[in-house]
C-alpha cells in the first residue's frame, strides 16, 4: 500500500543496520573459484536440495577474506557486458543495472569460496518460510492528516525461503467501521468495490482467519518464519491504527518484522528514495506483474524482489519492530529469532 496510505516517500524513516557481507578490496585471475563443484546448481545448493553453507561473520583474517577482496576489485573493474558474460557463464541471472550484477557475482563468488572453506553458517535462511504482507487501507485524495485509515484487505505471500517458491497465498477484504463507504479515489486506485468490502467480514474475524490459515502451516510450531513487508508503515501504522480501532492487542507475532526497503537500501548501497517498490523491481531488471495497489499483487512482487535478494546473497533478516507502540529499528547484531506462533490477540478492556 503506498499512495493512499500516508506513507512517508522512500527514503524517510529510521535507518537499518547492514544486511549482507561487505565488499573488500579484490584477481585479474579466472573468477571460477578453484574446486568449485559442478555438483551444485546455479544458487549454490546441491543437487539433492540442501542450501549450500556460507558464513556471515567469522575469522575474518583467513587468507579466504584476501582472496575475497581481491576478487571484489576484479569485479569492480568489469564492464556491464562482461558482468552479464560471467553471470551468465555460471548460470545466474542476468538482469539488472551493473551495480546489482556486480553484486551477485561478488556474493556467487564469496558463497562459493566460503563453502569450500566449510565455514560455518547459512546465507538467506535465517527462516524456513517469510510471509509478505501489504495492506490496502481506506483512502481519500491528499490524504487529510485526521483521516483514520482502516484496512480493507489482507493478503499474505507464504514464500518458501529454501526453494524460493511461493508456496500459497491469503487474501480476504475486510469491512471498515469507521468509514464505512469508500471515496471514488480509494476504489479507483486500489480495485477494492463497494460490495466487496460490504460483504466482506470485520478485522477481528479476518484477523482471526489469518491466524487459523498460518496455523494451518505450522508456523512458529514446526518452521521458522518471519513477516516481510514494503516499508514501515503496514505493521506500525495500518495494523497498529487498524487494532485500535477494532479494540484489539497488537497481535505479538506482528511484533518484528523485514522491512525490505531497508535491507535492499543497505544490500545494494543505493539511498533510500531509490528503495520503492517500482524502482527496485526496475533495478533488478524486473517489471511490476498485475495490478498496481491490488494488496495481493503487491505482496507478490515484494517476494519477486525478496527472491532476488537472496539469490544475490542478501540475509534478510527482522530489522524492525514495534517496542512499547513505537516503531524501533532492530540492530544487525541482534540473535535472530522466528516469529511466535499465531495467536488471536486479545480485546482491549
Amino acid at each position: 500500500m503506498e499512495a493512499c496510505s500516508g506513507r512517508p516517500p522512500a527514503g524517510e524513516g529510521p535507518e537499518s543496520q547492514l544486511c549482507g557481507g561487505s565488499d573488500g578490496p579484490v584477481p585479474r585471475e579466472e573468477l571460477t573459484p578453484a574446486g568449485m563443484s559442478q555438483g551444485k546448481q546455479p544458487d549454490g545448493r546441491e543437487r539433492n536440495g540442501k542450501k549450500s553453507v556460507v558464513s556471515s561473520s567469522g575469522d575474518f583474517s583467513d587468507p579466504i577474506y584476501k582472496e575475497i577482496a581481491v576478487t571484489n576489485g576484479h569485479i569492480n573493474r568489469m564492464s556491464k557486458e562482461e558482468l552479464r558474460a560471467k553471470l551468465s557463464e555460471f548460470k545466474l541471472e542476468t538482469r539488472g543495472v551493473k551495480d546489482v550484477l556486480k553484486k551477485r557475482l561478488k556474493n556467487y563468488y564469496k558463497k562459493e569460496k566460503l563453502t569450500q572453506q566449510r565455514v560455518d553458517g547459512d546465507a538467506g535462511s535465517y527462516y524456513d518460510y517469510i510471509c509478505v504482507i501489504d495492506f490496502e487501507a481506506t483512502c481519500e485524495e491528499g490524504n487529510p492528516a485526521e483521516f483514520t485509515h482502516e484496512i480493507i484487505e489482507f493478503p499474505v505471500v507464504l514464500l518458501n525461503a529454501h526453494t524460493l517458491e511461493i508456496e500459497d497465498t491469503f487474501q480476504q477484504y475486510v469491512r471498515p467501521e469507521i468509514n464505512a463507504q469508500l471515496s471514488d479515489f480509494c476504489i479507483s486506485l486500489t480495485g477494492i468495490t463497494q460490495d466487496m468490502v460490504d460483504q466482506a467480514d470485520t478485522f477481528p474475524q479476518v484477523l482471526q482467519n489469518v491466524v487459523d490459515w498460518m496455523r494451518l502451516k505450522e508456523l512458529g510450531t514446526k518452521y521458522k518464519y518471519s513477516i516481510l513487508t514494503d516499508g514501515s508503515w503496514d505493521m506500525s501504522k495500518f495494523l497498529n491504527t487498524q487494532c485500535r480501532v477494532s479494540g484489539l492487542r497488537y497481535p505479538s507475532f506482528a511484533k518484528k518484522w523485514i522491512n525490505i526497503r531497508k535491507s535492499y537500501g543497505n544490500f545494494y548501497k543505493v539511498p533510500r528514495n531509490q528503495t520503492k517498490l517500482t524502482i527496485m523491481l526496475e533495478k533488478l531488471g524486473m517489471s511490476y506483474d498485475g495490478r498496481p495497489h491490488s494488496g495481493l499483487d503487491d505482496s507478490k512482487n515484494i517476494a519477486r524482489i525478496a527472491v532476488h535478494m537472496l539469490r544475490d546473497g542478501c540475509e534478510l533478516r527482522v530489522n524492525e519492530k514495534m517496542h512499547g507502540g513505537q516503531l524501533t529499528s532492530v540492530s544487525s547484531s541482534s540473535p535472530v529469532e522466528g516469529a511466535p506462533a499465531p495467536q488471536m490477540p486479545h480485546f482491549r478492556n
